[in-house]
């Protein structure tokens, strides 16, 4: 055999696992991202009583395909006065930050880009914090005030908020003792609980401050239509802008991805060590089949004979990933693959359900003014994620030297944070109404000297 072909088949052998993730994060990813949109609609639409999406395909279910086919042959405009290179370059650094940091995020124990990459928590986070770099370029290469301001104001955002979840993150791998994701999800696994039930508070915290990276409602002070007309991507338009708004939903895969294997037992089953529970292997299986024979229901239901054959589609398609999902539990040689689908059926349905509280979330609170937002971040988040990061540190070195039990003391750490967080929330809470008052005060004052 010619030796360049067997080193490339070699190569092949070793990697095919990473190369094939790879190419999915990369043509796969836009287009669940694209999904990603119709969900949020469908999601609005359903809580305010209406139906959302339904022209473009059944149930309009064709309706992301139909954007993107859009946003392509749209007019591609570009200020005049503009930096060009850096307008062009800027939303693809955006958007390939995002897609980068997927890198060395393991969907399941058989499916990491990046394989046992003992930094794999920095790697994330330090690739996906360069997603700024393009907002910060994109509205300074724009030539236009607003997109500048919003940039601004962006960048103010990301860099309180990153810090805050930073803090939060640190609890994490306080607990587990190690930066490596698969390392991360087996300490969850050898001390048989879930990091967010050892560390609440980090987990409320790093929730907060991820939807704040990711410009999400009631944070999305930098694309605030009322104020700013669009942010930063104001002189944006065609694809270029979709790859801004592709970089923002990928990057809400990166932070649920996160918290998936740092406070959720990533891609562990609900109680992975109690053997009474293992027929929870097989539910995988049977959730998706359950799915199928919905399906099959609604079809029948259908007013219109296109929906019928699209729900039959999607039945069909249910069964066959049921069925792949089945058989290695029937034929010997395939029972190696069991833990790979499992895991990765389990850590896809946690981001899905951190996502959902992203989505859940817009639609319930009004978006913070900006002095709002950033008093919660440097006044409220950081102190908090501070006392978290030194109680959870206090509560293992007091288990590490006593015979006092690890959860009882981090159970009374997170309790002795609450009490600081309410203290310091009324502190502040009264602080600033005297400081409002006093404002007040002395605008009543020159008012009244100045008549």
């Amino acid at each position: 055999m010619n030796p360049t072909l067997h080193a490339v088949l070699d190569f092949l052998q070793t990697w095919w696992a990473e190369l094939t993730c790879g190419v999915v994060i990369v043509a796969v990813v836009p287009l669940v991202a694209g999904y990603l949109v119709l969900m949020e609609r469908k999601l609005m639409a359903d809580m305010q009583a209406r139906l959302g999406p339904m022209r473009v395909g059944p149930h309009g279910l064709l309706q992301p395909i139909a954007d993107a086919v859009k946003l392509l042959i749209k007019e591609d405009i570009i200020p005049g006065e503009s930096d060009k290179l850096i307008f062009w370059l800027a939303p693809v650094i955006s958007m390939t930050a995002a897609l980068t940091s997927m890198g060395a995020i393991a969907f399941g124990p058989s499916f990491q880009v990046a394989r046992d990459i003992n930094i794999g928590i920095l790697f994330v986070l330090g690739v996906s914090s360069l997603g700024f770099l393009g907002i910060i370029l994109g509205g300074w290469a724009s030539n236009s005030h607003y997109s500048i301001i919003g940039a601004l104001r962006s960048t103010a955002q990301l860099v309180s908020y990153e810090t805050a979840g930073g803090l939060a993150i640190i609890s994490g791998l306080l607990l587990s003792g190690t930066l490596s994701i698969s390392g991360i999800v087996t300490a969850q696994q050898t001390q048989r609980v879930w990091f967010i039930f050892l560390a609440p508070v980090g987990f409320f915290i790093y929730l907060v401050a991820s939807i704040a990276e990711t410009n999400r409602a009631p944070f999305d002070l930098p694309e605030a239509e009322s104020e700013l007309v669009a942010g930063y991507m104001t002189e944006y338009s065609g694809f270029r802008w979709a790859l801004y708004f592709l970089g923002e939903y990928a990057n809400m895969i990166v932070v649920g991805s996160v918290a998936t294997t740092l406070f959720l037992g990533g891609w562990l089953r609900p109680f992975p060590n109690v053997r009474w529970l293992n027929w929870l292997d097989v539910l995988p299986a049977l959730i998706i089949a359950l799915i199928g024979v919905y399906s099959v229901y609604r079809a029948g239901k259908q007013p219109v004979k296109i929906q019928t054959q699209f729900m039959w589609g999607v039945a069909l398609a249910c069964f066959a990933v049921a069925l792949i999902y089945a058989v290695p539990w029937f034929v010997g040689p395939l029972k190696f693959v069991i833990p790979g689908l499992n895991g990765a059926f389990w850590f896809l349905l946690k981001v899905a359900a951190y996502i959902y509280v992203f989505m859940w979330v817009r639609f319930t609170l009004p978006r913070y003014r900006f002095d709002q937002l950033m008093h919660l971040g440097w006044y409220i988040l950081i102190p908090l994620a501070i006392v978290n990061v030194f109680a959870v540190g206090v509560a293992m070195l007091i288990a590490a030297n006593t015979n006092w039990n690890h959860a009882v003391v981090l159970l009374l750490a997170t309790i002795v944070t609450t009490i600081a967080t309410l203290v310091c929330a009324v502190f502040l809470v009264s602080w600033h109404d005297r400081r409002t008052e006093s404002a007040s005060t002395a605008s009543l004052a020159r008012d009244s000297y100045a008549g």
